[in-house]
């Protein structure tokens, strides 16, 4: 596996918690739909997560497969490290 920047590592880092309190905040959504405060931290979150992902992409690669990430030309999934080998 070939040596990755301290910035992939970062933004991958930066990207996990974001998921994770994403995550947190759809349970307890689920629970307490009315909480609006909850609902607008969870779409800062999900806007923060937004730019973090684009920039990641657009210095290291795709981050999901199916269409949910563009990939560069040429092909770029068979690079690695892809993000859950991390």
């Amino acid at each position: 596996m070939k040596n990755m920047p301290p910035e992939f590592y970062s933004l991958l880092e930066e990207l996990q918690a974001v998921d994770f309190v994403l995550v947190e905040l759809n349970l307890y959504l689920d629970t307490h739909p009315n909480d609006y405060q909850a609902i607008q931290q969870f779409n800062s979150y999900a806007l923060e997560r937004k730019k973090i992902a684009k920039q990641y992409e657009a210095q290291f690669g795709p981050l999901l497969q199916y269409g949910h990430s563009y990939s560069t030309y040429p092909w770029s999934w068979n690079d690695t490290p892809w993000p859950w080998q991390v």
